[in-house]
């Protein structure tokens, strides 16, 4: 199989995603870059989803497994962290039973040790098959997201509808077979790794009650609780990923307060800001150096409880308030590596006039300028 995949990050435990039925790699957008550079991440798309084709005969959750290990072995990787929401927790479950040596730590995000009952299932299979998938996708996104969060997100259900359309109904069809067939209930008690447990209070097809059971079951597993329905990756990317940090933080070896620091400052500042920095390090300086990559960007910047692009936010204010101009473009130019947009360091701007003063704020909007234009974005 040909799988589609995509590698974010140089370093760290790899982290593999996978994704539910209906979805592609793209789900994962909004959580990979809140996760970099902790891990190595890789996501792929699953047989007959995105990219990745479909095969001519049926296969079932095993098969599926299979092409995980087929795609690690390939990339040459031993161990993983493994990330799956709804089929790919099913897939995640299947790998942790039958290759505990592979799975290291188990994240089941939005699933259960058994997905439905035949007859749903064979109901949607005769339908796609019949009618195709513009017939469920309506209903499908209805499940996915809670009421609010679609009407308040129209740009993003457009794109999540465009990528369910792009599916084949070979490929959705062939993997509803795959989730129909499988029912770990008896088997999860064989789960060794350390596991968590991601339930959405909203979610109509895998409840909490299904997460309970998980946890229940699994030895040790954690449940953590969201407030999103079924892809809460999506609808809640920051209490996700928040999720993930502290239980693989608890559960891995202590990174360095150094190492975890020098790599989110060049993260975030960039390599060429940073090799800068580092080779101006003198005798007299040199503490003032470890300090900052120790103290700010070791500890405080890789705090679990605000994502980088709220520290950017945050940072900018603060620097517009305190006339530091320097450090202000500096982070301006860093915000972008956080994925701030213009439109967003100009509503921080903005903001300061009122709460800081106009002077402080127009100083703020030439520096800004001044990086904008250095750094080629268009206004």
């Amino acid at each position: 199989m040909n799988t589609h995949y995509q590698i974010d990050g140089e370093t760290g435990p790899v982290l593999v995603f996978s994704n539910s039925l209906g979805a592609d790699l793209i789900m994962w957008d909004k959580v990979v870059p809140r996760l970099l550079p902790h891990f190595r991440i890789l996501r792929y798309d699953t047989r007959g989803h995105g990219q990745t084709p479909v095969s001519a005969e049926p296969f079932t959750i095993t098969d599926l497994g299979l092409d995980v290990l087929n795609l690690l072995d390939k990339l040459a990787i031993d161990k993983i962290v493994f990330c799956g929401l709804s089929m790919g927790g099913l897939i995640g479950q299947w790998l942790a039973i039958n290759h505990p040596e592979r799975v290291e730590r188990l994240i089941l995000s939005n699933t259960a040790a058994k997905i439905g009952n035949d007859t749903t299932w064979n109901e949607r299979i005769d339908r796609v098959r019949q009618v195709g998938l513009p017939a469920i996708v309506d209903g499908v996104l209805d499940r996915w997201l809670t009421p609010d969060y679609r009407q308040a997100n129209p740009a993003e259900l457009a794109q999540l509808r465009d990528s369910f359309l792009r599916n084949t109904v070979a490929g959705y069809a062939a993997c509803c077979e795959a989730i129909r067939d499988v029912d770990f209930r008896e088997t999860i008690g064989q789960i060794s790794a350390p596991t968590l447990v991601i339930a959405g209070t909203h979610d109509p097809v895998t409840t909490v009650a299904d997460g309970q059971f998980l946890q229940q079951h699994i030895p040790g597993a954690q449940l953590v609780e969201l407030s999103a329905a079924h892809v809460s990756a999506i609808e809640s990317p920051d209490a996700f990923t928040d999720a993930i940090r502290s239980f693989l933080i608890a559960e891995a070896p202590k990174q360095s307060v150094y190492d975890a620091g020098m790599a989110v400052r060049r993260a975030v500042l960039g390599d060429a800001h940073v090799d800068r920095a580092t080779t101006g390090i003198t005798d007299f300086n040199g503490e003032f150096q470890d300090f900052i990559t120790r103290y700010a960007w070791g500890e405080i910047w890789t705090r679990p409880g605000l994502p980088r692009h709220s520290r950017s936010l945050i940072t900018l204010g603060m620097l517009i308030a305190l006339n530091r101009e320097a450090e202000f473009k500096m982070h301006v130019r860093a915000a972008f590596n956080n994925g701030v947009t213009i439109d967003e360091i100009k509503e921080v701007i903005m903001h300061s006039a009122l709460y800081c003063g106009l002077p402080a704020a127009n100083a703020a909007f030439h520096a800004a300028q001044d990086v904008i234009a250095m750094e080629h974005k268009n206004l």
